[in-house]
């Protein structure tokens, strides 16, 4: 339902209702997008569906492109161009992939050879893109990164990265609103990434499903923006879809200079400061779920298992899974004991490690990298040792670090020096059979030192450490005197915004509905599957992403399940047995099904395996969203008792049938099972066959008039070159500060254009 008028409304009500561009009497909204922020790995389905449809990217002034996920980390000296300095075919070909898509589409692009390429979620904030009070989606699910501005920001999947580059806006819903509360003080050696692990432990990868978090409270308000971006980042680690944080001074000071921000002093900055200010939840808003959290109760926080909701403080011990409260938590448990190689009751600090990765776009930020160089100078790492990174999270955050003289001390100490990458503790997230511990940095740099998991306080140079102030520390300030060398295949792929003869908002040739196979019932094989929190490294691992196709992955399905080491089928995986090769039904008992990344290739995998739908008591909202958007139906049953009838029903290798024009499920008589619920405006598009872009461009009228009106009221969020074509010369543009204008080298005193 709308906010009434008048009524106290919490940070997301307000970023939310100005964004929406219309609403059904359903719920159903369309939201408008100010940021979109595009790699190699969830964007070549997306351009090649819009080539396909013949449509254009509406808003290239508000889209960034950069390559982070399947770059290598190694020195980029002798580099002279994508196809011959990344070795391995499939990512080569995604990063080679986006570069023509980035030109056939007149996006302004970072490549490998641009000071400014990074991770998404580090170059956003790092350019000033990101601004408080936006709209941001990438496809990635750390997206909720930059809600540490007061961004209402997620996580997208392929299908909506291509709904936003045709429409600039996405259908949704309106979510819950949770408050995670965090007030006192926190203890030397306690950081942001503590906090926010301390907070998954309590609500649980699934305790944020359907909301929106804000984080509040006198210890986030002391938090730099560096710290804040941490919090946000892995509040999808607790289910939610995005989390936010209402901007204040800190922020405003962190924005100061930034590229792509107004201009300080300007008639634009006072305006927008003014906005901004204005984005701090009312006092009488109510939130649909609070947690409260004493600082002093947050001590050095480690996982033990396989999810982020696997924590547990540096001073305990492993957890024994037979004291967990329901039989599935207990197999579970056992599972990922046995994964992690660890036996119940084992201390956390006697823990042996043999490598160590300080970065990822939770964690690779200069404030990030000084506190670990802190605990690492003047010290080596352990003998066990086998190999440890330091990877900046972007080529601005590696040259300030180098200035300060932080690769030194690192690789003093035994670390190797690297470029960008990522990190998570998923099976198989980093390699197979890898078994990861998330913690802060400055407790992965103890680990390092002491060749077990530590508790940073108990090294006695630690003591005097600065812990998280409110104090800002110095940023990395674009490099404006140097010149960004590139090969002459690189400086092709201008970045630029197309000429000024050209309008601004590109009218796609085709605003028809692509269409989908219709989806009235279904009834077939279902596979039974008593899991919890089946993330999608689960449904389909790393490996199987780096594909330009949506084709093609069933075989990759729930690999590491399916199949062992050495090849061979896993005989008691339920894929693998008949008739379950041929299901077209997944029923899952466990809760919070498809949690983990933004990954469109889960539903890919399912879809290509021949699973239409899934029933399950919940899902990732990410996940869910993704579903839908390929012609699939996911079912949430939260009944216990009609659960487990069905799961009799696909235990017993008996067809169950869909029936969604009047929502029921059925056994292979004809006898209804349960009901089920569905959102009206989802199950018209799926019996239908609707797509929901074409749908959207059918409103490009109401979308447009939005855009003018927003323009207006809010014209720091155009580029510079839309304010320009619009023949809007009494309009203030925000002009940014001297940075190299694309990735072609020109002189550094040309502003960037947007």
């Amino acid at each position: 339902m709308p906010v009434a008028e008048g009524s106290q409304q919490t940070l997301y009500d307000k970023v939310l209702q100005a964004h929406v561009v219309d609403e059904k009497l359903d719920g159903t909204l369309l939201l408008y997008i100010d940021r979109h922020l595009v790699h190699e790995v969830t964007s070549p389905q997306a351009f090649e569906g819009l080539k396909n449809a013949g449509r254009q990217v509406r808003r290239p002034d508000c889209t960034l492109a950069t390559t982070d996920h399947n770059v290598p980390t190694t020195s980029r000296a002798s580099m002279k161009d994508i196809g011959s300095f990344i070795d391995e075919h499939d990512s080569r070909l995604q990063c080679m992939t986006l570069e023509e898509n980035v030109k056939d589409f007149g996006l302004t692009y970072f490549g490998l050879g641009d000071k400014r390429q990074g991770i998404v979620h580090v170059i956003g904030p790092e350019q000033g893109f990101t601004l408080p009070g936006t709209t941001v989606v990438c496809g990635d699910s750390h997206t909720s990164t930059h809600g540490a501005f007061g961004a209402l920001a997620f996580g997208i999947g392929t299908s909506e990265v291509e709904h936003v580059l045709a429409t600039q806006c996405l259908i949704t819903r309106r979510s819950k609103n949770m408050r995670i509360q965090v007030d006192g003080e926190l203890a030397p050696g306690v950081s942001s990434k503590d906090v926010v692990l301390h907070a998954i432990g309590m609500i649980g990868t699934a305790g944020g499903n359907g909301a929106v978090i804000e984080f509040c409270g006198s210890v986030i308000r002391s938090l730099s923006m560096e710290a804040r971006m941490s919090i946000c980042n892995m509040s999808i680690e607790g289910g939610a879809r995005a989390g936010m944080v209402a901007p204040d001074e800190i922020t405003f000071e962190y924005l100061k200079g930034r590229p792509l921000a107004p201009k300080v002093g300007s008639e634009e900055w006072e305006r927008a400061t003014t906005y901004w200010k204005s984005l701090q939840s009312d006092a009488g808003a109510v939130y649909d779920i609070d947690v409260f959290i004493d600082a002093k109760d947050i001590i050095p926080t480690v996982t033990w298992g396989t999810s982020p909701e696997d924590v547990i403080p540096i001073t305990g011990t492993v957890p024994d899974p037979e004291t967990f409260a329901t039989e599935a938590k207990k197999a579970g448990g056992r599972r990922k004991l046995e994964y992690m190689g660890l036996i119940a009751g084992t201390p956390m600090d006697q823990i042996v490690v043999d490598k160590v990765f300080i970065g990822s776009c939770t964690n690779s930020r200069i404030e990030d990298l000084r506190a670990a160089a802190h605990v690492l100078k003047g010290k080596k790492i352990a003998a066990n040792i086998k190999r440890a990174m330091i990877v900046p999270g972007s080529g601005l955050v590696k040259d300030q670090a180098e200035a300060e003289g932080l690769d030194k001390i690192f690789t003093d100490a035994g670390f190797e020096w690297r470029e960008a990458g990522c990190s998570m503790n998923f099976e198989g997230r980093q390699g197979a059979g890898g078994r990861t511990h998330l913690m802060s940095p400055v407790m992965a740099a103890a680990a390092a030192i002491v060749g077990t998991l530590t508790d940073v306080r108990k090294l006695s140079e630690y003591k005097t450490s600065p812990h998280v102030q409110a104090a800002i520390a110095p940023v990395a300030k674009p490099h404006v005197d140097e010149r960004v060398e590139e090969s002459a295949a690189e400086r092709d792929l201008i970045g630029d915004q197309p000429e000024d003869s050209q309008p601004h908002v590109n009218s796609s040739v085709s605003s028809s509905s692509a269409g989908l196979p219709k989806f009235t019932t279904l009834k077939g094989i279902a596979a039974p599957l008593d899991m919890t929190n089946v993330d999608t490294d689960a449904i389909i691992p790393k490996q199987f992403l780096k594909t330009i196709k949506r084709t093609g992955l069933g075989s990759a399905l729930f690999h590491e399940l399916r199949f062992n080491s050495d090849g061979s089928e896993n005989p008691a995986f339920i894929l693998n047995q008949d008739p379950y090769r041929q299901a077209k039904i997944l029923v899952v008992t466990g809760p919070n099904f498809g949690c983990g990344s933004s990954r469109e290739h889960a539903p890919w995998a399912l879809l290509d395996f021949g699973i239409k739908a899934i029933i399950a008591p919940s899902y990732s909202d990410i996940f869910f969203n993704n579903t839908f958007k390929n012609g699939m139906l996911p079912i949430i049953v939260s009944n216990k008792d009609d659960l487990e009838a069905v799961a009799a029903e696909a235990r017993a290798g008996r067809d169950v049938e869909i029936d969604l024009p009047n929502q029921l499920i059925k056994n292979a008589t004809g006898y209804t099972i349960c009901s089920f619920d569905v959102e009206e405006f989802r199950k018209h598009c799926l019996v239908n066959g609707l797509d929901d872009i074409g749908l959207t461009m059918q409103m490009d009228d109401k979308i447009s008039e939005y855009e003018r009106r927003m323009s207006k009221q809010t014209p720091w969020l155009d580029g510079t070159a839309y304010l320009k074509r619009k023949g809007r010369s009494n309009q203030l543009a925000a002009k940014p500060v001297p940075v190299p204008k694309t990735n072609r080298g020109e002189t550094k005193t040309e502003p960037l254009e947007w």
